[in-house]
């Protein structure tokens, strides 16, 4: 018998992201399975040792997965593994490293991030180019690594080959390329491609793979793809605070999600739900979705009196206050009748505006 008490309606989702969801009851499963007695601490564990070869088997045989807390975290190490002190990364201006995450590479990792404004997220080498200059320029940090967002912040995909000319573009320049995977399965199954054809096959260096907005309930992992790409990651991980003490209860849930199709079903579940929502909202007067929906992010722009009415009936996030642009994202448990009652919501608001 537990003393916790439930203080929440489990009937009431909102859009405002995929981490509000809950856990996935396979992954609880897998957590529950993984709790009696006693393992190494550390991942010195046999969850943590077996989901190499999981890892190995999505990514190839070079891969070696690092299990962390979160996603700024996978980021911060990642990043601070692939650089010198006197190093930089060139971004898009929209990347979360540069805009969510509190300032976490340039505090914790001491990096230079060089920004490139960008239509749709996306660099390109035309893109890289406009940072990537001043080698051997001791008065100006050194560009050394390109990072990429699978999916971007506004909700677009990279293809296979558009990461592979970003990534040859900046081997060629001496550079390496971290991708930042926080919805990496939602790209992979809207690509309808392998985890491995936008990341290893097409050349990314070290991969933020993303876990908790897939199902899990936390942790994301560092994959290290190119051996020759990192220094001292085992020490980073835990001078960054990212090294979990029970570890087995983050390989689990990644065994739980990658071993079968669970993850890939997660996916196709969030991205049909965005694709159903953008279609309905399509249909309404008043509002307009500017943007290409790819994954399991819509953007809409809405009078500005309906979104704060809205907003006191379903949880979701203004993306630009100046334009009336919001952001709505579906994940694993969303469903048809969730899309169709936001959508029913969205009409009723628009109509008493009239």
């Amino acid at each position: 018998m537990t003393d916790a008490i439930r203080r929440h309606d489990p009937l009431v989702k909102g859009f405002a992201s995929d981490n509000y969801a809950g856990v996935h009851p396979e992954i609880l499963q897998a957590i529950a399975l993984a709790n009696e007695g006693h393992q190494i601490a550390y991942g010195d564990d046999t969850y943590t040792g077996a989901l190499q070869e999981i890892f190995k088997g999505h990514f190839g045989p070079t891969a070696e997965a690092w299990p962390v807390f979160n996603g700024t975290g996978a980021n911060v190490v990642a990043l601070r593994a692939m650089t010198a002190q006197w190093e930089a990364v060139v971004c898009a201006e929209s990347a979360h490293i540069h805009t969510d995450e509190g300032g976490a590479p340039e505090r914790s990792a001491g990096l230079k991030l060089f920004t490139v404004p960008t239509p749709d997220g996306k660099l390109t080498p035309d893109l890289i180019d406009r940072q990537a200059w001043g080698f051997g320029d001791e008065h100006r940090a050194q560009p050394k690594v390109v990072s990429i967002t699978q999916t971007t912040e506004l909700g677009t995909l990279y293809t296979p080959a558009e990461i592979k000319a970003v990534c040859d573009h900046a081997h060629q320049l001496g550079m390496l390329v971290h991708l930042d995977g926080a919805r990496a399965t939602n790209a992979a199954a809207a690509l309808e491609v392998p985890l491995r054809a936008f990341t290893t096959d097409a050349g990314v260096d070290v991969l933020s793979f993303g876990g908790t907005k897939a199902g899990m309930m936390f942790g994301e992992a560092v994959v290290v793809l190119n051996p020759d790409a990192v220094r001292g990651l085992r020490y980073l991980r835990k001078t960054s605070m990212q090294l979990p003490s029970k570890m087995r209860f983050v390989s689990v849930q990644f065994e739980a999600l990658l071993a079968g199709d669970l993850w890939l079903r997660n996916a196709r579940n969030a991205n049909a739900m965005a694709q159903r929502l953008a279609a309905a909202v399509r249909e309404i007067p008043g509002v307009e979705v500017p943007r290409p929906v790819q994954a399991n992010a819509v953007f809409a722009i809405l009078p500005p009196d309906v979104t704060e009415r809205l907003q006191k009936r379903f949880r979701f996030y203004v993306w630009n206050a100046a334009t009336g642009e919001v952001r709505w994202m579906t994940a694993f448990d969303t469903t048809e009748a969730d899309v169709d009652a936001f959508a029913a919501a969205v009409a009723e608001e628009i109509d008493s505006s009239a």
